[in-house]
């Protein structure tokens, strides 16, 4: 059965008098070699981002700061939404999952990719999605 979009928790260390630390060195908890880390930022509370799939890359997604709102989309009639939150906590997103973000003011997304950036990965028009989403349903 393929991989479903979930939680992972990392492990965090410190207190609430110093503050605390989480890292990726938890390797085992990510489902994926990281080969990109990238981070948006500064983004207008009415703007949507994402607004795409990847054919194969995978991707963990971190609020660092705010929250964001991640509604997926799996192409086959499954819908779902995950609320970003807590910088210990990221989300797990396969491959062909089209993916919208919605930024509270003042977040931070930090993304991990299996893959370096290839724009032939990805997939921009959700009516091409729809439809490769359903060749794959096979």
């Amino acid at each position: 059965m393929p991989q479903q979009p979930h939680y992972i928790t990392f492990d965090s260390t410190g207190d609430s008098s110093e503050g605390y630390i989480s890292s990726t060195q938890f390797a085992h908890k990510i489902p994926f070699a990281v080969k990109r880390v990238f981070w948006t930022y500064n983004t207008p509370q009415d703007v949507v981002r994402g607004r795409h799939a990847h054919i194969a890359t995978e991707q963990v997604l971190v609020a660092v700061n705010g929250s964001i709102a991640v509604k997926i989309d799996d192409g086959r009639g499954g819908k779902t939404s995950f609320t970003l939150d807590q910088p210990n906590q990221g989300l797990y997103l396969p491959p062909m999952y089209w993916a919208n973000l919605y930024f509270s003011e003042g977040a931070i997304l930090l993304s991990l990719t299996s893959s370096d950036f290839d724009e032939a990965d990805y997939i921009r028009d959700y009516h091409t999605f729809l439809e490769k989403a359903q060749q794959a349903k096979v």
